[in-house]
């Protein structure tokens, strides 16, 4: 009226005062890594469960069902032993070279199709993930125990194939177990690691194969590495011996086959592949967590 100025509206609270002054909280926020954990074992029933049916329900298309399991990385060696070892001649200097060769491709096979469940665990359950509230590492750790629990349906056959070829059951078969238990906590926190690349970049999943298969190559799964490379550079010598899938299948050869002496490992065996397991078990699970409350999203 005389030229004063009106008064000001009262400000309105922000989104974020309406929340803090009730007490809510944003919807799939991160968990703390601790109440994360907790989570996980909570849920551990879950995961157990989920593995068990996606075991069975793998090969419930193929008439032979969950034999295959064991056929198909039979079927790789036979192909690799007529290429690599009768073709290539791999197998000369190597004694017992079936039982050699049968060992890395069941141990190699572990790692490989961990890796390929992993990369598809996230991208391939987006209904799931968006119709139910759970720790989403339990789907890669799922998929792993999956692997896991054909990885033992394997391990049968690979003792009968060596012990048919001569070797006696010994003490040292027991080193098997802690090899695979660091084996298996190594292939989880890859698992944990292509599950998250895989849920953004789902091209991943073709490319994925062909990293493996050189990856394999260069793991001695048909070939000695100690021969192949005893006149290598030292630097070639090194990445070799530090290759973790190739210290997992030494461990197991290690154990199962007399004619593979320790003179066979690389220095410091147990050593490294107790750090890759740290490395890639802690390193995937944190990498994972990391991004939790990005997945089933977008």
């Amino acid at each position: 009226m005389d030229g004063a100025p009106a008064p000001a509206p009262d400000s309105q609270p922000s989104a974020a005062e309406i929340a803090a002054r009730y007490g809510l909280k944003v919807s799939g926020a991160r968990p703390t890594l601790v109440q994360y954990i907790r989570q996980l074992w909570r849920h551990r029933f879950f995961i157990n469960e989920f593995a068990r049916a996606k075991s069975q329900s793998r090969y419930t298309q193929a008439r032979l069902g969950q034999l295959w399991q064991v056929a198909t990385p039979l079927l790789n060696a036979l192909v690799y032993y007529l290429i690599f070892g009768l073709l290539l001649g791999t197998s000369r200097g190597v004694p017992d070279y079936i039982p050699f060769l049968v060992t890395g491709v069941f141990i190699f096979t572990f790692t490989q199709t961990s890796v390929l469940a992993g990369v598809k665990a996230i991208a391939g359950n987006r209904g799931l993930i968006r119709a139910l509230h759970f720790p989403r590492a339990a789907l890669p750790l799922a998929f792993t125990l999956v692997q896991v629990r054909q990885l033992l349906m394997s391990m049968g056959v690979l003792l009968a194939i060596v012990m048919i070829m001569g070797q006696v059951p010994s003490w040292s078969w027991l080193l098997a177990i802690p090899a695979l238990f660091l084996q298996a906590v190594f292939n989880a926190g890859l698992a944990l690691i292509v599950a998250r690349l895989g849920s953004k970049v789902t091209d991943l999943a073709q490319l994925l194969p062909f990293v493996l298969r050189t990856w394999m190559y260069a793991s001695g799964v048909m070939y000695s590495i100690a021969i192949m490379a005893q006149d290598a550079p030292f630097a070639i010598k090194l990445l070799l011996d530090l290759n973790p899938a190739a210290i997992y299948i030494d461990l197991m050869r290690f154990a199962l086959i007399d004619s593979f002496t320790s003179a066979q490992l690389p220095p410091h065996v147990w050593a490294l592949a107790l750090g890759w397991a740290l490395v890639a078990g802690i390193g995937g699970f944190l990498y994972f967590w990391k991004a939790e409350e990005q997945y089933g999203r977008d």
